[in-house]
This record gives structure tokens, sequence and C-alpha cells, in this order.
């Protein structure tokens, strides 16, 4: 099931009115706060990597607002409006990120990101899974010989449930 809430130039009006009035509120929201500003160049392959570049910049947002399409901010400390008129927007309001495609520049995309707790992320490959169930929890195991990384993890019966539920759904 998807989150994103898309807006693009050239849907119709009625279609658009809903997303961009949510992506408006979230921008607006990040009024002083601390964000990641990421640029990339579109691969022919359509796959962009978003792990941590050199010109990548965290900031400080200061009155982001939407007037039209066009998203305006400032940097903190820094006093000249900036702008940016997208063709397109994608808000993944579980990641909480913003995704810009520029009207002025189709190969390029901008990511923001609400800064805050970043998570450390393992991908394992088939891991060897061993689970033992008591009257309170459940433990998992998820060993990845090629990683040599052993993960144990702790669930109660709702947790449990719940990752049943969500195995199920897909």
């Amino acid at each position: 099931m998807s989150n994103l809430i898309i807006w693009q130039q050239d849907r119709t009006p009625a279609e658009n009115a809903v997303p961009l009035t949510q992506i408006e509120q979230w921008w607006q929201d990040l009024n002083l706060k601390q964000v990641s500003w990421q640029q990339r160049l579109i691969p022919e392959n359509g796959e962009i990597n978003w792990e941590a570049q050199r010109f990548d910049e965290n900031m400080t947002l200061e009155m982001p607002q939407i007037r039209g399409i066009t998203l305006y901010w400032h940097k903190f400390t820094f006093e000249d409006e900036r702008s940016i008129t997208p063709q397109k927007l994608i808000l993944d309001p579980v990641a909480e990120t913003l995704e810009i495609y520029p009207q002025s520049q189709s190969n390029l995309v901008i990511r923001i990101s609400k800064l805050g707790v970043i998570y450390q992320k393992f991908e394992l490959t088939d891991p060897l899974i061993v689970g033992k169930t008591t009257d309170k929890q459940t433990i998992l195991l998820l060993r990845d010989k090629q990683q040599q990384l052993e993960i144990k993890i702790h669930l109660s019966s709702n947790s449990l449930k719940q990752l049943l539920n969500t195995l199920q759904a897909d």
C-alpha cells in the first residue's frame, strides 16, 4: 500500500488540489527545522542513489511556503529568498521526504528530508531464521553468515500479531 502523495503539473486542478494542500502543509511545517538537502541527476535506469554524497547539505529552512505551485524558502542566516517551480512533487509522509522535480531541469531531482532520528539499516538476503515462543514473547534470531551478522528480535504478542498481519497482507 502506497502512502505517497503526488502532485504533477500535467494533472487536472481537481486531481492536484488535495495533494498540493497536503504537500504545502508539510513544507510549511519545516519552518526553523533542520533538513537534509540532496540533489541528484536522474540516471537513465531511473534508479536514484540517495546514499550520502559530498555535496549533500544539512540546513535550517526559514519561512517555507508555496505560492501558486512554486516552493519558496530562506536558508537560515541567508537573506535572499530561494524558489523552485516543480513539474512534479512526491511526498512520503512516512519517511518524511519530499522529492522535487524542477521544471527547469528535467534530469534533476531534489530530496528534502526532515532530520531527526537516523536509523541504522541492515539488509539481509535470505538469512537463517530461528524462532522461539514463550508465554510472554517471541524471540526471532536472524543470521547472515556472509556478513557475520546476528540480529535478535524480542516481540510481544501484539508485535507478533502486527508482523503476521503485515506478512499476510502482502
